[in-house]
């Protein structure tokens, strides 16, 4: 299933990280995201700078603010955070309102949210980032 990747806009060639990944999130995004890749995710204690990170976080994972600023570091200057949580009345969701403000901050603006499945995620970038034309 490529349509996870292509949702959240990850193409073939760029370079991603997974964090906060755990047995109870759905492994066929992470599988799709690798598909359209063409290789795996950077291992945690890369060095290297990556285009996207994809964070798994739940409400028990702690503070989101500290998951945010330690998911930027690897990050490039266009990079992207996708920040995936539970679906609304799963367990472990957070409030829209704290996504926002936990991004906020952390510097961070929301550009854009996708369902994708039983996750929910939200597209998060440096403030003041525009996308070059």
């Amino acid at each position: 299933m490529t349509g996870s990747a292509a949702k959240l806009g990850i193409e073939e060639g760029q370079i991603a990280l997974e964090l906060g990944w755990d047995e109870d999130c759905d492994s066929t995004i992470s599988e799709s995201i690798e598909d359209v890749l063409g290789e795996d995710f950077l291992d945690e204690e890369t060095d290297e700078l990556c285009d996207v990170v994809l964070l798994w976080w739940r409400a028990e994972d702690g503070d989101l603010v500290d998951g945010l600023v330690d998911a930027t570091r690897p990050l490039g200057d266009s990079g992207r955070i996708w920040l995936l949580t539970p679906g609304a009345g799963k367990p472990g969701n957070l409030e829209p309102g704290e996504i926002s403000e936990s991004a906020q901050l952390a510097g961070l603006v929301q550009t854009k949210a996708e369902r994708l499945g039983e996750w929910q995620g939200s597209c998060l970038v440096a403030r003041g980032y525009t996308k070059k034309p």
